[in-house]
């Protein structure tokens, strides 16, 4: 039986409502249960797959259902498969597909935070609110090497789809936790602290050390702290912090983007 379906309008399938509901509603769309996330692009979507994530629907531009998604859709005989024209799914405002595939999937319930499984580079990320940035935060984290990266509240939510794309799917190959409300980012150092971590914030003051200073070198265990992208770390949390640490600039550049900046100083302060 061929359980692909060809779409004239999306309002004959379950999608014209997930893609009008704004991400935190999908995230609750179950509860108590965990809700949906939407990934895009097969590369995404089969690193989610890799992760323990289960498809709940497919949408895909008929122009992109070849032999790559067809392999990542064949692996799940009973989940639906929707295919649309590209001016069927241009008609909904905003969604703007890239790479022609998107995955309705199951979130995971959330895992406990438990410390002595962190690792020996942990990424703390205070209120970095764009997906973007987020994405490539995650994208660099993977890369270079860092264990393990937490989450404040104030963060974006990985799972968004932006966020995922941009990080190429390593949303799903570092873990990570989205921190409570209590502790705050100052409350995580100091647990970091009495756990054996020396933490670096990464911060613009007269007391930073500068990302190449010899007192960076050799630490066992580090968490490398990050603010938002406008007003930075907290005062709370810079002072909890055992050292501030500064990317050296020229020509007047007073500081690099979240992003960049994230790159640059886990190439730096990377388990060597």
């Amino acid at each position: 039986m061929n359980r692909e379906t060809v779409l004239n309008r999306l309002e004959d399938s379950p999608w014209q409502e997930w893609l009008s509901c704004s991400e935190t509603q999908l995230a609750h769309i179950f509860e108590p249960e965990p809700g949906l996330f939407i990934a895009e692009s097969p590369n995404v979507i089969e690193r989610a797959v890799q992760a323990g994530y289960q498809p709940y629907s497919f949408l895909i531009d008929t122009a992109f259902f070849r032999e790559n998604v067809r392999r990542i859709t064949a692996q799940f005989p009973e989940i639906p498969v929707f295919l649309a024209e590209n001016r069927t799914l241009n008609s909904v405002r905003g969604l703007h597909l890239t790479r022609g595939v998107l995955c309705a999937m199951r979130r995971k319930k959330a895992e406990p935070l438990s410390v002595s499984a962190l690792g020996n580079r942990v990424v703390i990320l205070e209120n970095i609110e764009n997906p973007t940035n987020l994405g490539a935060v995650f994208r660099s984290a993977a890369a270079i090497g860092m264990d393990t990266v937490l989450l404040t509240k104030g963060c974006t939510d990985p799972l968004y789809r932006r966020a995922a794309r941009v990080s190429t799917g390593t949303v799903f190959q570092i873990p990570w936790y989205s921190l409570p409300e209590e502790p705050d980012a100052a409350d995580t150092v100091r647990l970091l602290q009495s756990e054996g971590y020396l933490c670096a914030a990464m911060a613009l003051n007269e007391n930073s050390l500068s990302l190449d200073d010899k007192r960076l070198k050799g630490i066992g265990k580090l968490a490398v702290v990050l603010g938002t992208e406008g007003e930075g770390l907290h005062a709370e949390t810079v002072a909890a912090c055992d050292y501030t640490v500064r990317i050296p600039m020229l020509h007047g550049v007073d500081s690099l983007n979240v992003a960049a900046a994230a790159a640059v100083a886990f190439w730096e302060l990377r388990n060597r």
